[in-house]
């Protein structure tokens, strides 16, 4: 199949990435000052814009979503196990041995299957972890024990615990893209929304003859 630079990332979708990446790490920044672990900025502050980041971030992933869902995006997310040893045995084994990589991106599929399932893992238990256990702690006043109720430790706890997961998993993604390539190599999509990707025959045609400008010679 000919391989060809596509543009499979659309202006929507990478304001919507780096846009979530700064937003995730300013909760992180203040977050974890919120909860003691640095005293570079105030605690007021912290809260303050702790609490503007998480509601922006709501906002772009109310928008996210309902892009997903319209133009059908959300099929990239799907989890399969096909290919999926091959990509697993290469993280695991393979990338020392300076082995290639065994999966290339496709027109209809742009992450390979331990991506997808990984992203997926993200956006629908770690995700909405860390809001359902932000607001309701947000809320607290709003209870009826208000700041003494006994589930407030444990939503704390949560929210904290799901934080470092998110962080963990931001790492992971950092050093993947050091990986089987440069990292200038690995973040040039998202920056100019271009990469090489493996095409049927019918889908070249149908890019030649319908989305020419998304083909870059």
């Amino acid at each position: 199949m000919p391989i060809r630079k596509v543009r499979i990332f659309n202006g929507f979708e990478r304001f919507w990435h780096w846009t979530q990446a700064f937003l995730i790490f300013t909760l992180l920044f203040t977050g974890f000052r919120v909860h003691g672990y640095y005293e570079l900025i105030s605690f007021d502050k912290a809260v303050y814009f702790h609490v503007v980041a998480a509601i922006s971030l709501i906002v772009l992933w109310i928008f996210a979503i309902f892009w997903h869902i319209t133009t059908g995006s959300w099929r990239h997310y799907l989890p399969t196990t096909k290919g999926l040893w091959p990509v697993a045995r290469f993280y695991a084994y393979g990338i020392f041995k300076g082995e290639d990589h065994p999966y290339r991106k496709h027109f209809w599929r742009k992450h390979n299957p331990l991506q997808a399932a990984s992203y997926l893992g993200l956006k629908l238990f770690l995700f909405p972890l860390i809001w359902f256990s932000g607001l309701a702690y947000l809320s607290y006043n709003l209870w009826q024990q208000g700041i003494t109720h006994p589930a407030l430790g444990w939503i704390a706890t949560v929210h904290v615990a799901t934080a470092f997961a998110i962080l963990a998993f931001i790492i992971i993604h950092l050093y993947l893209l050091t990986t089987g390539g440069s990292f200038v190599h690995h973040v040039a999509p998202m920056i100019t929304g271009y990469d090489e990707v493996e095409l049927t025959d019918a889908e070249l045609a149908y890019l030649e003859q319908d989305e020419p400008q998304r083909l870059k010679e």
